[in-house]
């Protein structure tokens, strides 16, 4: 048997695995349905915000209750020394920070 019938094993192995991966997130079981909405009764019940996906700075912890400048806080220039920081992508208010808010507001008179 050649190397190469090996590897096309191999990776044919994977290929079946990762699909049957992608079925069981595109199919999910009434079990998960019902952890869903445990989680979300939970969430309700106690006020939780939301996820806390990174145990490292604060803007990286809960994203959306970061400010803006939280990750220049030392210096404005600083470069960013939580690796954590390059995977999280800006949030869309960052993006375009000058957003019109003509019809957006009342007047309080």
């Amino acid at each position: 048997m050649r190397p190469s019938s090996v590897v096309i094993g191999l990776l044919a192995a994977l290929v079946l695995v990762v699909l049957a991966l992608l079925a069981s997130i595109l199919h999910p079981a009434d079990t998960d349905m019902q952890k869903l909405a445990d989680n979300r009764a939970i969430v309700e019940k106690y006020g939780l915000t939301d996820l806390a996906l990174f145990t490292e700075a604060r803007y990286t912890r809960h994203p959306s209750q970061a400010d803006l400048h939280s990750a220049f806080q030392d210096h404005p220039g600083a470069l960013e020394h939580f690796p954590t920081g390059s995977l999280l992508a800006p949030r869309p208010s960052s993006i375009n920070p000058h957003e019109s808010l003509a019809g957006k507001t009342t007047s309080p008179d």
